[in-house]
């Protein structure tokens, strides 16, 4: 693909002539809730480099929303996709058997944090995994509440969508949701809870907590330290179930497997999908074995754990652990320092970086005050730079490149920052 050119290449105007061509076609068939922030229709992938229809070569922090961990088409997954088509496609784990999605099982089982036996669910995506999971926590319960937080997202299916609350536009029109889902803010204290508790939400009905040990959709926000401590000395002291939504945190993205050891707190359920499978469709749950109790029938998945998906997952998951955890810690720190140089030369205009690993994110400022229009503004001059960028948060420009990207391509991004910032910032 790249043919010794450097990424990025931009060699028309963007859109080029054939992107403009589909963009057209997308327009008049395609559902208008898709979110497009700019007109990339993307042709071929490798590594880090996205190729454009008109042979245009960017390169990309973005991995697809943080899901090609292993980076575009690797030659090892897209190898064990090809080989598992020609054995089995498809025959519905929920119903029979087949080893890869029994040896995937057992790879997850080892890898989750926390101690003694664990049980997995497979779903498709991450939503379903939360729908999972919260019915799941529901079941072993008995109760019907639960807890979530400001600034999550956990998905759109109604379940997750209900304990979602990033933005108002992901809920509005689509109520009445899911009864008996209360919030506090992300990263409080043990008294707002204990006052929730009093005042609105008796702990004896509450079945789980949910929350994202670094918020994603929420603008890359990290658990302060304690939070996820006083989180699970409360569900212990209430009898319930705290579960982690790893789903964009997990699988390696921040120098560890989840994001929730740099804590040392493990979940009583966690939930994964995007970078499980590198770009196959694939969620899990993975729970406490005295946990996923339910009995036969009570929830199934008539594509979850797909022969080819668990394949793609089993060598990404392999390669994560020999190559690319390490690799996310050092690129992560690199990363970290780039940007930090970047609000420095721009302080009016570039907050200061979070996030761990390979998952981070500035905030965009406009004379010190957060700046949504001016963070568009800065992902349209990063893509006509070639550089793929994404939002997050209110006014967050995110990081989230695929776990092989390397040091050269973690200054090249800093760089061309650099140059939208310029442009941005002098307009």
């Amino acid at each position: 693909m790249r043919a010794m050119r450097h990424v990025p290449d931009i060699q028309t105007a963007l859109p080029g002539p054939r992107a403009a061509e589909w963009i057209a076609r997308d327009r008049a068939v395609l559902s208008p809730s898709y979110t497009r922030d700019y007109p990339l229709v993307a042709a071929r992938g490798e590594g880090c480099t996205i190729e454009d229809v008109d042979g245009n070569l960017f390169l990309d922090m973005t991995a697809g929303i943080a899901v090609t961990a292993t980076g575009h088409c690797h030659p090892d997954v897209v190898a064990a996709i090809a080989d598992q088509a020609t054995r089995l496609i498809h025959m519905s784990g929920t119903d029979f058997y087949y080893a890869a999605e029994i040896e995937l099982a057992e790879r997850l089982a080892r890898i989750a944090p926390g101690d003694g036996p664990k049980r997995v669910f497979f779903a498709n995506s991450g939503a379903e995994a939360v729908e999972a999971a919260l019915k799941l926590a529901r079941r072993h319960t008995g109760r019907q509440r639960v807890v979530a937080f400001t600034g999550a997202f956990h998905g759109r299916t109604c379940g997750a969508l209900s304990l979602g609350a990033s933005k108002a536009i992901h809920q509005q029109g689509f109520g009445p949701l899911l009864a008996g889902v209360h919030r506090v803010p992300f990263n409080c204290s043990e008294t707002d809870i204990a006052e929730l508790f009093r005042t609105a939400c008796p702990a004896s009905e509450v079945a789980a907590v949910f929350v994202e040990p670094i918020q994603g959709e929420g603008g890359y926000r990290p658990a302060a330290d304690g939070f996820l401590a006083m989180l699970r000395r409360v569900c212990d002291q209430h009898g319930i179930l705290l579960v982690f939504d790893e789903i964009q945190s997990g699988i390696g993205r921040t120098g560890k497997w989840f994001a929730c050891e740099h804590w040392g707190v493990a979940p009583d359920i966690l939930c994964v999908a995007k970078g499980l499978a590198s770009g196959m469709p694939l969620g899990a749950i993975i729970a406490r074995a005295e946990v996923m109790d339910w009995p036969p029938g009570s929830h199934a998945s008539t594509f979850g754990g797909n022969p080819v998906c668990c394949r793609a997952a089993l060598v990404t998951l392999e390669l994560v652990e020999r190559e690319y955890l390490a690799n996310a810690a050092a690129r992560g720190t690199e990363l970290t320092a780039g940007l930090k140089q970047i609000g420095a030369k721009f302080p009016q205009l570039v907050g200061e970086p979070r996030g761990i690993g390979l998952m981070q994110a500035v905030d965009i400022l406009d004379a010190g005050a957060i700046s949504p229009s001016r963070r568009n503004e800065i992902i349209q001059a990063a893509f006509r730079r070639g550089l793929l960028l994404l939002g997050c948060g209110q006014a967050g420009v995110r990081f989230c490149p695929a776990l092989c990207v390397t040091a050269e391509e973690i200054a090249t991004a800093v760089q061309l920052l650099v140059g939208a910032c310029a442009e941005v910032g002098v307009s």
